[in-house]
């Protein structure tokens, strides 16, 4: 059993490491923000993770698997708000008027940076199919709601750790004193990756409403 929980455990941490929403909503706050700001969105991060386990361990995965409008409804949701992300981070760079920001006092305040981390993981869709997969396999295991949640609990302890670490690397000096310089590119391809995400997000709930 410990063998396949370990598994359970190295796709988790695989998935919180690889590139995505998460990463670029943590890595835009904490080069633009700095490291606190950062920190506290991947802690939003984090939480969104722990709420994801609690409702599976509650049976919603039941319930999304018996009604898959949820999962349209979390495409198209999720998608609207890369989106919108990505308007935003390309408003900031191709405004002339935008002043180039200082990064000495580089600043966002803690809620906007908390719901944001929270609001990408809960409205990613990738992120609900992940969780309704993880139950499936470790019923077979028969796994109790209890343990499920220490699972959970240590999932939410490796988003907070590697999200944690993306904000202290993308905090450093030389990447936010490299962001004031060059914030307009850095914005732009931020904006460009958000919103290509969201589309394609999006789009994929509009072709699942059709079919």
């Amino acid at each position: 059993m410990m063998f396949e929980v370990a598994g359970v455990f190295a796709g988790i941490v695989l998935a919180q490491i690889s590139p995505g929403p998460n990463l670029m909503a943590v890595s835009s706050i904490a080069l633009g923000g700095g490291r606190v700001p950062g920190a506290i969105a991947a802690a939003g991060v984090a939480t969104g993770v722990f709420i994801w386990s609690i409702l599976f361990a509650l049976g919603i995965g039941a319930l999304l698997k018996a009604f898959p409008q949820a999962i349209t409804a979390m495409r198209l949701l999720g998608g609207g708000y890369l989106i919108y992300l990505g308007l935003r981070a390309l408003r900031t760079a191709f405004t002339p008027s935008t002043r180039k920001p200082d990064p000495e006092r580089a600043h966002m305040p803690a809620g906007e940076a908390y719901r944001r981390g929270l609001f990408v993981v809960m409205t990613n869709p990738k992120a609900a199919l992940m969780w309704v997969a993880i139950p499936m396999y470790l019923a077979s295991l028969s796994f109790s709601k209890l343990q499920f949640l220490a699972i959970g609990l240590g999932a939410s302890a490796s988003a907070m750790i590697i999200y944690g670490t993306y904000a202290l690397i993308f905090s450093t000096g030389i990447a936010m004193r490299a962001y004031a310089r060059f914030f307009r590119i850095i914005e732009g391809s931020f904006g460009a990756v958000f919103g290509a995400i969201g589309v394609k997000v999006f789009v994929d709930g509009v072709r699942e409403l059709k079919a």
